[in-house]
């Protein structure tokens, strides 16, 4: 009888779907577990979810009901959301941090904010839940990063300088498909400067919404490991969220990780955003990643909470689907181990410490 393999994940939105819930108390709901949603702590101990990125993300303004249904049909060009004010990012990332606070509080110990490597290792090998906070897009930072040392201070240990709408930082990339990853430009001087701070306060930076040019740019002046949360190989499925040989290349290069995207839009071949998508599509996207970045540089990003997963993984509950495909292509059960966790703990101690 095989054991289930850990997981500890590149990226979630669970914190958003809790902010954004209609429950007169999210909170209990995600301990006690719940019929919405991919993540809360009933799923997660059934699919030996063990922790992860869990993302603080600033929803738009405006309504943007049906922004997955336009994602279909194998060519698209999805209008993104019109940029946030500060005041606007501002306070969804403090009610996101609010529930995440409220719940580890009330979980009394079952859920745990960590800030180093060796916290993650203690709260999973207590069979705890373990928390790494991370910020998807920047615009609720102001230009001096008054806002960043107190995020820091929070816990904040991660942060994607943009998610594909721009702000002051650098340009995103929008949801075209079929397209290439450079659709704009990289980042600007304060974006320059943001990478610096992330460096200095030892935030990792995450690549995974960001323009080719972005990138490269990243590239260029950090110090730390390149690393793409949450996205695939741009050869298998082209969106100019995937991430093209090329750019593999330097993140293998630089000690760094790609986590797989379980959304269907970066999986399928035609882009679209559907549940009923093969899960050998993940498999031969892990196959390629490993050709290309190697066993020690790959893990998962599982994207839920924030897109539509293959039905066959369903929600946290259902992971273990994947890593019996992944038995059945032949991967030994030490690569899977690398794969599940291992290999993030290790990629964060290389930055965060």
């Amino acid at each position: 009888m095989t054991m289930p393999i850990p997981v500890f994940d590149g990226h979630n939105d669970v914190l958003l779907r809790l902010y954004q819930s209609s429950s007169a108390d999210p909170v209990a709901d995600f301990l006690a577990g719940e019929r919405a949603g991919h993540i809360d702590l009933v799923k997660a101990k059934a699919g030996s979810f063990a922790g992860g990125l869990f993302a603080m993300y600033s929803p738009a303004a405006e309504k943007t009901d049906g922004f997955f249904d336009a994602m279909k049909g194998g060519a698209y060009a999805v209008p993104l959301p019109t940029p946030l004010t500060l005041e606007q990012a501002r306070k969804s990332v403090e009610g996101e941090l609010a529930i995440l606070l409220r719940l580890a509080r009330a979980s009394q110990g079952a859920v745990a904010i960590c800030t180093t490597t060796a916290e993650i290792r203690a709260v999973m090998a207590r069979g705890a839940l373990a928390v790494v906070l991370h910020l998807e897009g920047a615009e609720a930072i102001d230009a001096d990063f008054r806002f960043l040392e107190i995020l820091y201070a929070a816990g904040l240990r991660s942060i994607g300088p943009v998610w594909s709408r721009s702000n002051i930082f650098g340009h995103g990339v929008p949801f075209h498909f079929p397209a290439g990853p450079d659709l704009g430009d990289g980042l600007t001087a304060a974006g320059e400067r943001l990478i610096a701070a992330c460096n200095d306060m030892k935030i990792m930076v995450d690549l995974s919404h960001i323009t080719e040019k972005g990138f490269w740019d990243v590239a260029r002046l950090s110090k730390a490991p390149l690393v793409a949360t949450h996205s695939n190989a741009h050869a298998l499925c082209p969106s100019p969220r995937n991430l093209t040989d090329r750019q593999l290349a330097a993140i293998r290069d630089t000690q760094g990780m790609v986590g797989l995207n379980f959304a269907t839009c970066f999986l399928r071949p035609d882009g679209s955003m559907s549940a009923d998508t093969d899960i050998g599509l993940m498999v031969a996207q892990i196959d390629y990643l490993m050709t290309k970045v190697g066993e020690d540089h790959v893990g998962l990003g599982s994207d839920f909470d924030g897109a539509v997963v293959p039905s066959a993984i369903g929600s946290a509950a259902g992971l273990q689907a994947l890593f019996a495909a992944l038995r059945n292509r032949g991967y030994s059960e030490a690569v899977l181990t690398k794969l599940g966790s291992t290999n993030w703990l290790d990629l964060l101690q290389r930055t965060i410490g």
